[in-house]
């Protein structure tokens, strides 16, 4: 039955009143400890001996914080011995970089650069008052984040030591504790010690949120009956309209004890309140503990929980002992039944497509998670804009204000254990490890099992070791214990081995563009994922680059600083590009748009594909200042894509596209095929698509619909087809064909090129040549023009690899590992564009122009030179590149192209209509360039190598550049 779910903001008003009630009632019963502590750093490891628990410590710190954040611990040097593989070591060594590495102008380039950083053991210390009327409770000190083991004494009494990555750290305080004035002293250390997880797992890495040392979130000494409950684990049934209720009860000193359990449940972020009839039980504890399992009817009138209806419930239960003790607990759930079947995944027994992205913990200002449920509400509500409605976490998991956030907002997460187990680790091999990703994994179900978000799980990501036996039984294990959500055992690149019993797939293998070939929109990954036969989801796809955003520097005004940003401004102020950042960042940022949008197409056609995992939504700045995302690392939009655009392909329903290219001759037709990936709540009903196709004023060239018909929730609807004769068109012409749903906000669209397939024949005014020869030289002498085909001839740039793709990720963490461009930019307005429609940004008509052409390093040309084509280098080197320029040399003017264009080009009409545009250009009274340049510097670009090589004085690799691992 569908109930119509309150908005956010009201269920926070209903929530915050609810939560000042309940807090007025559970006064006396909790102390906070958030404030001023003592402190003292223990680089030594000399305080456990030396007995500092007993002594004040020296210094203050304040808590909830971490030591950065209080301005502890040790500046950073080039000796920083940081949480994190560095694979390209060039930084460290080029003489190029040397000005950064100086004190007082360090800058990295790896990661965000914390105010202070620390590695060890620190002691924090308070005084705390115990009341009288906690006498015979139960008291608890409560700790949400430490990072990351934490030993706790009172007084001189050690209370215990815990380590974990995922979930609150609650030690019990001595039975015996007396009223009065105690010292708590935390020890807390952030080292990898015998578990290790792998340096670059993002629950602890410098990559991401940063190794830290400190205590985040709630702080907390709480006071309860001795007779508690221990856990509580909901397991919906839809079916039976029911939910099974496993209750575990534990008694301090190991009493026993009777009673009775009462158990209700409503609905609290619904319009219509649903209530469930009350149910009581007995209860009976013996030494200390005790378990039983209650079935509670829902009642006829369920309210179900999914990404467009997220309703939940809060559970109540009541402890009453037969001598007067007790307790209570609530838990929220969500009646919710996420399952395979088959190939496919179904959300309450309907089929779900996920559309998500990777959380690789980026938290710039504090460097360690958000605790508040809004912050995390803001990053959910960001996502869905952008049409998602899935969050993978790389390596980690997050901390509970996640889990509430997302019931709230309907986002189904995959969170993860806290281990990368590769550089460095592995698992299978009998090391702590293996033991720790289980006792991990318990403590994420048994503290979030109930949050009906929870949907996926893993082990982690990409391991190293015996994976596949480790895995397998990693899985059965958890497919046995807890049926609420589906396992895999690892989110993988493609290389990694199978793990057979996987409920569903994470890989890589069936991602990125086959762009390399001619840019379509009919191929599919069929192919690549026939073998399975579980749902297959897209591993981390996308990691299409854009320039940086050095606006984005003024947002750090936490314990981070953009310092990697820093060194690649100045960087390109000293290649004189200094005045082309932005300009750079809009033309780059439109090409990773373009990516995107046609790699989620392609898998939304795709035959029992469901879902991708983008690498990610927003900015990654570790592993070498990784610039994927379409936001910045702070999850705001950097001004070349939004939300509502993002959405028109990456959404619950998106039309399709299938044609063989976008580039046509007007004596050729286009023909497309109409498709509609949809996903929505229902199928939708008499669905009337319309198409328009407009020239670049937005005139309508021609317009039609298709017959009304159903759409059933499924991908791969045939809709219809669309035929429009080209050979109205005269002139090179820009077009669009927009697709778009009546009734809904469902629309896509597409850009096409159309040109002449015959061309004027122009009698050239200038000496066109492949070389620059003498001939070119008497001409430039004597005041002639020249077109120079350099294609295939340089040297200085050689180096550099250009397709038509973007940076992969970043040429930093893959040594750089080809292509190396992020696309071109051009000033349309030029009139050397005249006849050649474009924008100032790649798009597919450039794709036969600039796809594996060389480029033009631009080294030593004068200060201010611009060419007429710009590729975009990669930010960690800034070369001014060219793919064509014009200069004035000597009495004459010269075009210089490395891309192939010439009078005699066949089967390429961007290319011959490139050509055409700059022939005329130089034929015309505008064609005066406004650089002077000797002839020597142009032939040297043909003849002398470019003076500053990549070299990463590394030994190592990343995974991806490694053998393939060989199955276990």
């Amino acid at each position: 039955m569908q109930i119509k779910v309150l908005s956010f903001t009201k269920w926070i008003a209903i929530a915050i009143c609810f939560i000042a009630i309940f807090s007025t009632g559970a006064l006396g019963q909790t102390i906070s400890l958030k404030g001023k502590w003592r402190f003292k750093i223990d680089a030594q490891d000399e305080g456990v001996k030396a007995k500092w628990y007993v002594n004040k410590l020296p210094e203050t710190i304040n808590l909830p914080g971490s030591m950065a954040e209080n301005l502890k611990g040790n500046d950073i040097t080039l000796k920083t011995k940081w949480t994190g593989s560095i694979y390209d070591s060039s930084y460290f060594y080029h003489p190029r970089l040397e000005k950064y590495r100086e004190p007082g102008n360090l800058k990295i380039p790896f990661w965000l650069t914390p105010a202070k950083h620390y590695t060890g053991a620190a002691w924090y210390q308070k005084d705390i008052e115990v009341p009288a009327n906690w006498k015979g409770q139960r008291v608890v000190l409560l700790l949400e984040y430490p990072h990351s083991e934490t030993r706790v004494w009172i007084d001189d009494v050690e209370v215990g030591t815990q380590f974990t990555f995922v979930v609150a750290q609650n030690f019990e305080l001595p039975a015996n504790l007396k009223p009065g004035k105690h010292t708590i002293s935390l020890l807390i250390d952030n080292r990898i010690k015998a578990i290790n997880v792998g340096q670059d797992s993002h629950s602890l890495t410098d990559h991401t949120q940063g190794n830290w040392n400190g205590v985040v979130g709630k702080m907390l000494l709480q006071a309860g009956s001795p007779i508690y409950f221990e856990d509580i684990q909901i397991y919906p049934d839809l079916k039976k309209k029911s939910a099974m209720v496993k209750i575990e009860l534990k008694a301090s000193s190991n009493i026993s004890s009777s009673g009775k359990i009462t158990l209700s449940a409503k609905s609290f972020n619904t319009k219509d309140i649903v209530s469930v009839k009350p149910i009581t039980v007995p209860y009976q504890i013996k030494n200390g503990k005790s378990t039983l399992e209650v079935n509670l009817p829902m009642g006829e009138k369920i309210a179900t929980w999914d990404e467009f209806d997220p309703a939940l419930y809060r559970l109540t239960t009541s402890l009453i002992a037969n001598d007067g003790k007790k307790d209570s607990k609530q838990v929220q759930f969500g009646m919710r039944e996420f399952k395979a079947v088959g190939r496919s995944f179904e959300i309450n027994g309907r089929p779900v497509f996920l559309r998500g992205t990777v959380n690789n913990c980026e938290f710039p200002l504090t460097g360690y998670p958000s605790m508040d449920v809004a912050a995390w509400e803001r990053i959910f509500k960001i996502s869905k804009a952008h049409g998602l409605n899935h969050m993978r976490f790389h390596s980690w998991c997050p901390p509970e204000a996640a889990f509430i956030a997302a019931d709230l907002t309907g986002f189904y997460l995959q969170p993860e254990g806290p281990s990368w187990a590769n550089h460095g680790s592995s698992i299978g091999e009998g090391k702590p490890i293996d033991q720790f990703i289980y006792d991990e994994t318990n403590r994420m179900t048994k503290n979030y099992g109930n949050y009906a978000s929870f949907c996926m799980m893993a082990y982690g990501n990409e391991p190293r070791g015996r994976q596949v036996e480790y895995l397998t039984k990693f899985n059965n294990y958890w497919k046995a214990k807890d049926s609420r959500r589906l396992y895999t055992g690892a989110s993988v690149g493609g290389s990694w081995p199978v793990i057979p019993n996987n409920e569903f797939m994470v890989r890589a293998g069936a991602r990125g563009l086959d762009w390399g070939k001619k840019p379509e929109s009919i191929s599919t990954y069929a192919k690549q994922i026939e073998q399975f036969t579980v749902p297959f989801v897209a591993h981390e796809m996308g990691q299409y680059c854009a320039f940086p955003n050095f606006e984005e520097m003024k947002k750090y005004t936490g314990v981070y600083k953009a310092k990697n940003f820093e060194m690649f401004q100045e960087d390109l102020a000293d290649h004189d590009m200094a005045d082309q950042a932005k300009d750079f960042l809009m033309a780059s940022g439109k090409l990773q748009a373009l990516c995107y949008k046609n790699e989620i197409e392609k898998a939304l056609r795709t035959p029992n594909y469901n879902g991708y995992q983008l690498l990610s939504l927003n900015d990654y700045p570790g592993q070498g200042t990784a610039l994927v995302g379409v936001l910045d690392a702070f999850w705001d939009e950097k001004g070349y894509v939004t939300a509502k655009e993002f959405r028109r392909f990456s959404n619950s329903t998106v039309p399709l596209l299938k044609v063989p290219k976008f580039v046509y001759t007007n004596n050729e037709i286009l023909a497309a095929n109409i498709e509609v990936a949809h996903f929505g709540k229902a199928p939708l009903t008499n669905a009337k698509f319309l198409w328009t196709i407009t020239d670049e004023s937005g005139a309508i060239l021609t317009n039609g619909n298709f017959v009304q018909k159903n759409i059933p929730v499924a991908n791969g609807i045939n809709v219809g087809d669309i035929s429009f004769n080209l050979n109205t068109i005269q002139k090179a012409t820009k077009l669009n064909i927009e697709v778009t749903i009546e009734g809904t906000d469902f629309a896509n669209d597409w850009n096409f090129w159309v040109f002449p397939a015959e061309l004027p024949k122009v009698k050239s005014s200038f000496y066109y040549t492949d070389k620059l020869d003498d001939q070119a030289k008497k001409v430039l002498d004597e005041g002639g023009n020249v077109f120079l085909n350099a294609a295939g001839k340089v040297i200085k740039g050689k180096e550099v690899v250009q397709t038509f793709l973007p940076v992969f990720w970043n040429t930093s963490w893959f040594k750089m590992r080809p292509p190396h461009t992020l696309g071109i930019l051009c000033d349309s307005k030029n009139p050397a564009f005249a006849h050649f429609p474009t924008e100032n940004h790649s798009d597919m008509q450039w794709w036969e122009i600039v796809n594996k052409a060389q480029v033009m390093n631009l080294e030593d040309f004068p200060k201010g030179f611009k060419p007429i084509i710009q590729p975009i280098d990669t930010w960690f080197l800034n070369r001014k590149l060219a793919l064509v320029l014009e200069a004035k040399v000597g009495r004459g003017k010269l075009i210089v192209s490395s891309a192939n264009l010439s009078p005699d080009l066949k089967d390429t009409p961007s290319a011959q209509q490139l050509y055409f545009s700059l022939q005329n250009y130089m034929m015309s009274d505008q064609f005066n360039p406004k650089y002077e340049v000797t002839f020597n510097t142009v032939k040297d670009i043909f003849e002398s190598p470019s003076k500053i090589q990549f070299d990463t004085f590394t030994k190592d690799s990343p995974d991806e550049l490694k053998p393939k691992p060989k199955s276990n």
